[in-house]
């Protein structure tokens, strides 16, 4: 008999035990990624400065895969820049995990834009290629390069911090 209730002691135990751990799982909640300056991006027409952004850089190979991951939002004055070290195609751009729509600006290593993709769908997996080699790629909220009007040729800079 003691051994019966012993039994079922110890099945009560274990079941409230795994009931707890669970709980506490499900109360687990991840950081919102914060913007972190690198630097400023500005646009140019007619040889003249008509926007600056700041930007945060993607330049490691964990930041460049990760990206703009996970984020919720952006301000409309903010956006990743992606350095490369040689101007090449730029596929394998897609949304997986991005939470909000971008602009895609494809940036030619003498600094002029050579390509954009627009409203890309947030969460959506197609591949975002660029038509043209790029040594930059600055991700922007989608609208903006029609907001502010750029187009291919236009020149751009950037300084880092």
């Amino acid at each position: 008999m003691l051994r019966k209730y012993f039994l079922i002691i110890l099945i009560f135990g274990v079941f409230v035990a795994c009931k707890e751990e669970t709980s506490k799982r499900q109360s687990i909640e991840t950081e919102e990624i914060e913007f972190s300056k690198g630097g400023e991006f500005s646009f140019y027409k007619e040889g003249e400065i008509f926007k600056t952004i700041d930007i945060e850089l993607a330049i490691t190979d964990y930041e460049q895969q990760t990206g703009l991951m996970y984020r919720k939002s952006m301000e409309e004055d903010q956006g990743m820049l992606f350095i490369y070290e040689d101007e090449r195609p730029r596929p394998y751009f897609y949304m997986k995990n991005t939470y909000i729509g971008l602009d895609l600006i494809y940036i030619s290593a003498d600094e002029k834009i050579v390509d954009i993709n627009k409203n890309a769908k947030p969460l959506d997996e197609t591949s975002l290629d660029s038509e043209a080699p790029a040594k930059y790629v600055l991700e922007v909220n989608a609208g903006m390069a029609d907001k502010w009007n750029l187009n291919i040729g236009d020149q751009v800079s950037f300084e880092i911090e």
